[in-house]
């Protein structure tokens, strides 16, 4: 049996079951033993967040190379103009490199929770909130692509992880997943990450057919330019 657990994280609270310096982990909100954090989330950012006992489905949820979608409702300063969305939906350069392409967009104030303690806000600067998805893990990633195109975040919620949303979950709750939609969608991303890896495969030997095919023509029009030539 595979559980898999969505929990809002609250702002302030670590990704982990333990700490030293006495500072708010998932302990303090999760009482079920063997579960542990498919991927992580800041300590200042807020929203969902996966925990499973199962090392395998850890990995599909958290491993970059599955490329799994993660949404993000993001408050900024200032209102990105068309410029700075597109920088973002190109792929933004970083000190790590180039990111992926973002899916991005102006959204309203989302109806969430207030945030303990607020944001700092100016009156001379507005703010706007952007609905941005990712398929990377990077460090703070999305606090510095938007921080690149001139718009710092203000406060990150994360909204959902592949198909999973928040759906109405308070900072501190977590809900059970039944375990029948948990193996149908494992079943589901293994099969697109097979047909993924396929792909590729077949990509690469047509790849190397094509090559060897222009190796080998050329050998021939050497062989032949050869053979057409006249003895001095």
């Amino acid at each position: 049996m595979s559980r898999l657990l969505l929990f809002n994280k609250p702002f302030n609270v670590l990704t982990q079951f333990t700490d030293n310096e006495g500072r708010q982990t998932l302990k303090d909100f999760i009482d079920v033993s063997g579960v542990y954090p498919a991927g992580r989330l800041d300590r200042d950012s807020e929203g969902l967040l996966l925990l499973t006992d199962d090392g395998s489905l850890q990995q599909l949820i958290a491993n970059p190379r599955f490329k799994l979608a993660k949404t993000y409702w993001v408050q900024v300063e200032r209102i990105p103009d068309a410029a700075s969305l597109e920088q973002l939906r190109q792929g933004v350069d970083l000190k790590d490199g180039r990111t992926l392409p973002a899916e991005v967009s102006l959204i309203d104030e989302p109806a969430v929770w207030p945030r303990t303690p607020p944001i700092r806000e100016r009156k001379q600067i507005p703010t706007q909130w952007l609905a941005l998805t990712i398929r990377e893990g990077r460090n703070r990633q999305v606090r510095r692509m938007t921080a690149a195109v001139g718009h710092p975040t203000l406060r990150l919620i994360r909204a959902a992880i592949g198909p999973w949303q928040l759906d109405g979950l308070q900072p501190g709750q977590w809900r059970a997943l039944e375990e029948a939609d948990v193996i149908k969608w494992r079943d589901d991303l293994e099969t697109k990450n097979h047909r993924r890896r396929r792909r590729r495969t077949q990509q690469a030997v047509s790849a190397g057919r094509r090559r060897n095919q222009r190796q080998n023509d050329t050998q021939s029009a050497r062989r032949s330019s050869r053979t057409r030539r006249k003895p001095d």
